[in-house]
């Protein structure tokens, strides 16, 4: 799909505070000598929205359609997570709102449209469920619920702890546990994750703390940067986003759909870049979408705001500028699968899974008006 051409409305807001040309020409090796950091451009509320553009897919974005998502299979799994989240005691009623926003149960259900069955897809769902709690209460601040750049990394190293166990003394390991099960956060973790390695091998279970270590490690970054008010050039934000992304939720999406792509395939460079590929993709979507409402917050980053504070240009024009990265990358991602898939059919089942939680995260994000609306850019 091309870019459509921009209209003639006036953009949402102008750059301000842009650097200087002696921070733009820096060389790499200048970069933690002369600090970037400057106002990242936005108002200081959303821009207007057009009722006829509140949901829907972007313009000119390239994307597969998802297999329709089962209603009945997604408000049972719901069911399950509502359940399981009160079991567990996970948050407090008066988030039952944003939990019922979120539609985690149509969430699963078009991204894993192969799974196995029904405790598989549950457990993808509990998985998603249980980051975004951690990510919520631990990292965000804007969402007043604990969440703080300040002091991040202590939080996550026991979080990563919920999943990669502690091992030491009797007496110590005894204190680990009791501490994982008191906070939330950290429960949801570890039953998320100990219902995911009943039936998923121990080397797709690995593979998944791993990810999760570089999705803390993302968060981390991100933390840094906020405390410090750097602005990232766009390569370095995107660099970013790739661990500070959805990878957790694709490196599962062989063993939900009940089969494995064995170890030395799967760390195969070939593979690995696929993966991120079709995870880098799925980022931008949602940083594309997320853009209206996370210009009320004047120093959170996203792609387009990354791109209008380097660029020195509107905001719509960095809009679309970062659609065009996604279909770059989107389009690389589809051409070097089928590549791929051409000489193996157990990487082209891997390929069709990924590209399926690609398609199935789009549609929910399209059609999720609870959290997301488009600008007026069309």
């Amino acid at each position: 799909m091309s870019i459509p051409s921009a209209s003639e409305e006036p953009e949402a807001s102008e750059p301000s505070g842009a650097p200087g040309a002696s921070e733009t020409s820096e060389a790499l090796g200048d970069t933690h000598q002369v600090p970037r950091s400057w106002r990242l451009p936005g108002p200081p509320a959303p821009p207007r929205l057009s009722p006829a553009r509140r949901g829907g897919a972007v313009p000119g974005l390239l994307y597969r359609p998802a297999v329709p998502a089962d209603p009945e299979k997604a408000a049972e799994v719901d069911r399950r997570l509502e359940a399981w989240a009160r079991e567990l005691d996970l948050f407090p009623e008066a988030w039952s709102g944003d939990f019922a926003g979120f539609r985690f149960g149509r969430a699963v259900a078009l991204q894993h449209p192969g799974a196995a069955d029904m405790e598989r897809l549950t457990t993808a769902g509990k998985l998603l469920l249980a980051e975004n709690v951690v990510d919520s209460c631990y990292c965000e601040a804007e969402e007043g619920r604990g969440g703080s750049p300040r002091g991040l990394g202590g939080r996550l190293v026991m979080a990563q702890s919920a999943i990669d166990p502690y091992h030491g003394t009797p007496a110590l390991e005894e204190e680990w546990r009791h501490g994982v099960q008191a906070d939330g956060p950290l429960r949801s973790y570890h039953w998320a994750l100990k219902d995911y390695a009943a039936f998923a091998t121990p080397s797709q279970t690995g593979r998944f703390v791993h990810d999760i270590a570089r999705l803390h490690l993302g968060y981390l970054a991100e933390a840094a940067w906020a405390e410090t008010r750097y602005a990232p050039r766009v390569w370095e934000y995107l660099v970013m986003r790739q661990f500070n992304n959805f990878r957790p939720c694709l490196s599962i999406v062989d063993a939900v759909d009940g089969y494995e792509l064995p170890e030395p395939l799967y760390s195969r460079p070939e593979i690995q870049r696929i993966t991120a590929l079709a995870c880098n993709a799925t980022t931008i979507v949602n940083d594309l979408y997320s853009f209206t409402k996370e210009l009320a917050d004047p120093a959170h980053l996203n792609l387009p705001r990354v791109i209008a504070a380097n660029e020195r240009c509107g905001l719509k024009a960095a809009y679309l500028e970062a659609v065009e990265i996604h279909n770059r990358i989107m389009a690389a991602f589809e051409e070097e699968s089928a590549v791929l898939s051409a000489g193996s059919p157990l990487v082209e089942r891997y390929a069709r899974g990924l590209a399926a939680w690609v398609s199935g995260n789009h549609e929910w994000h399209a059609t999720n008006t609870h959290r997301y609306h488009l600008p007026h850019y069309w």
